[in-house]
């Protein structure tokens, strides 16, 4: 049975350690796209830095498509649209239904969300694989990390807010009708 349409923040309108680590999350993961991760230095004569961009981009103009399309699928845009779907529930107005319904539908999605960092490990231990060169991370690696970390914390967070239920205070009810 459905109830009425109120947003988490109506429901937990004191809790504001939410939205703010969803910022931090947010603010993290964009810089965590574009900072360095990698410093290649090959025969002396040669270095370059990647970032996440650089590095989908890099494998596009390989002609390496599928491999970038999968990177920028589970290093960008899943990051990105879980961020924003988190937002979604704990700003958006929706009934307890349909907040379960897309808890769920996040909470399957989120096995996979560790899987961007796996994939900058590869790309790590695949690079120094190469007996000339000598690859170094940098601190986007850090940064993209810690973004991909508390987008988890925060998401287990506000699965268990959505889930032990709760109504707005009066004053807001009545404000909301």
């Amino acid at each position: 049975m459905s109830g009425p349409f109120h947003s988490l923040r109506e429901i937990h309108p004191r809790r504001f350690g939410e939205p703010f680590l969803l910022l931090v999350a947010s603010v993290l993961l964009a810089f965590g796209l574009y900072v360095p991760l990698l410093k290649i230095e090959k025969m002396v004569f040669w270095e370059n830095e990647y970032s996440v961009a650089t590095g989908v981009f890099g494998l596009w103009d390989d002609g390496q498509w599928i491999l970038a399309a999968i990177v920028f699928f589970w290093s960008v845009a899943f990051p990105i649209a879980k961020l924003a779907l988190l937002f979604w529930i704990w700003f958006g107005k929706m009934d307890p239904d349909q907040r379960e319904r897309t808890l769920r539908r996040l909470e399957v999605l989120g096995k996979w969300s560790m899987l961007d960092v796996y994939i900058v490990a590869v790309l790590i231990v695949a690079a120094k694989l190469g007996p000339v060169a000598d690859v170094t991370p940098e601190y986007g690696i850090y940064v993209f990390g810690s973004a991909v970390v508390l987008s988890m914390l925060v998401t287990a967070h506000i699965q268990r807010l959505a889930r032990a239920g709760g109504e707005p205070p009066p004053q807001e009810l009545a404000e909301s009708e």
